[in-house]
């Protein structure tokens, strides 16, 4: 069984509302389970339980929230030790100019440094689903898409 852990920030509830999504794209997948929490329930150490990691973040300033990036900075202890595993990011802002790309890859970056495989999309939003406000339809088919291509993946590779 190959498990996947969906950790994000959100102090409005959309940045929530897409990780459940995302959630529910893994649950689709054989041989997946997942588990989802809100980052302050996350330590670094949890971080080598899991074959596939999603990160979700809203948009403070052009990047992630300081939350998230608090357990990033933890991360750095086990340098090395997640190569290997499947990533994904999400994110949300409040407005179409409000830094959701940067975002995205501010999170993938941080999961190719530890090593981690990122699939990206042909269709759609390339790097990883993003919602302006509160996720519409479009957003939330896009992150039931990511949980589903990087569940499919963590099987592939450990399920």
């Amino acid at each position: 069984m190959a498990r996947i852990l969906i950790i994000y920030y959100s102090r409005g509830g959309n940045t929530r509302q897409m990780a459940q999504y995302v959630e529910s794209g893994v649950k689709g997948v054989e041989q997946a389970e997942v588990v989802c929490l809100p980052v302050d329930k996350v330590e670094a150490k949890d971080l080598l339980d899991y074959d596939g990691i999603i990160m979700g973040s809203p948009v403070y300033y052009g990047t992630m929230a300081a939350e998230m990036k608090n357990l990033i900075d933890e991360s750095v202890s086990y340098h090395g030790k997640l190569a290997g595993k499947v990533g994904g990011a999400f994110a949300s802002s409040a407005n179409v100019g409000g830094g959701n790309e940067t975002t995205v890859m501010d999170l993938i970056k941080v999961e190719l440094i530890h090593g981690m495989i990122v699939p990206g999309s042909a269709e759609g939003d390339h790097y990883g689903p993003v919602s302006i406000g509160k996720p519409d339809e479009r957003a939330r088919a896009e992150c039931r898409r990511l949980g589903k291509i990087v569940a499919e993946l963590t099987v592939k590779l450990f399920g």
